[in-house]
């Protein structure tokens, strides 16, 4: 059996591939935010249901069944809206923060590096000083930090150690880093309502409150425990052990990238603008 590829290639026209490559950006985007959610998870089962549904309707050409698919996909896409409203919110705001080309600046003047700050939680947790640690990344902090107090502090050991020790004024609330310099202490985030964390402290709750409506990434150690959590998307995981700082170094490696190596479209574009007017 000989196939006519040529014949093929001319039926499909220009039109047809650029939608195809529209779908196909929609389709990746939305997975790529919803990845590792609760919603990610739903949406990839009803997909791979609803193929699964067509193909079978289409090869037995069942068309009253393939109808009934079609409109029961229609109320389950709009109850689905309903239920991860929450967590719909949070995806489009990551898209709204233009992920894709402008990544979080971080400069060498009065930054931290992942692996000192690392080592502050550590150290943190080793003396049982409860923190709550929040990096801004695509989504701004700034309107929960007009609830702390604005500090635009470099971020040292030291420092952090005393803002977090009671009975000090600023021990109570959450720190905000912003590239890689604490940009305010003290703040107010919000509580999550997950049932899973009716146990856990009011430290957790926010962390888990400020992840479910950013995608900041909320570093949580226990003044109780010593252990040091990570909240992220909505999730809370939890570290203990000698393995933690492997964890930890990841999880903050992804929250602050070295923008000598992970610049933006734009700030590319803005660095050889600047680079021609130079000459100039």
């Amino acid at each position: 059996m000989n196939i006519d590829w040529h014949a093929i290639w001319n039926s499909v026209s220009v039109s047809a591939i650029v939608q195809i490559a529209i779908l196909y950006v929609v389709i990746y985007t939305i997975l790529r935010y919803a990845k590792g959610s609760r919603f990610g998870q739903v949406l990839m089962g009803v997909g791979i249901l609803a193929a699964a549904m067509f193909v079978f309707t289409f090869v037995f050409q069942f068309d009253v069944l393939s109808t009934i698919v079609r409109s029961l996909l229609v109320y389950l896409a709009i109850s689905t809206v309903v239920i991860f409203q929450p967590e719909i919110r949070r995806i489009l705001s990551q898209v709204g923060a233009f992920g894709y080309f402008e990544k979080p600046k971080h400069t060498s003047d009065g930054s931290a590096t992942p692996d000192y700050v690392v080592d502050t939680l550590i150290s943190l947790a080793n003396r049982r000083i409860g923190a709550l640690i929040a990096f801004e990344r695509g989504i701004s902090l700034r309107s929960y930090e007009h609830t702390g107090v604005t500090t635009d502090a470099i971020f040292t050991r030291e420092l952090v150690e005393t803002i977090f020790t009671p009975p000090l004024p600023l021990h109570d609330g959450g720190v905000t880093i912003r590239n890689g310099r604490i940009s305010a202490a003290h703040c107010v985030f919000p509580v999550s309502n997950n049932p899973e964390l009716i146990t856990s402290g009011m430290r957790h709750r926010a962390a888990v409150g400020l992840s479910e409506e950013t995608d900041a990434l909320v570093i949580v150690v226990s003044e109780e425990t010593g252990n040091i959590s990570v909240a992220h998307n909505g999730r809370l995981i939890r570290y203990a052990g000698e393995q933690r700082a492997q964890s930890l170094i990841r999880w903050i490696n992804k929250a602050m990238p070295d923008s000598r190596l992970r610049k933006g479209v734009f700030a590319k574009l803005n660095e050889l603008l600047s680079r021609k007017g130079a000459k100039k």
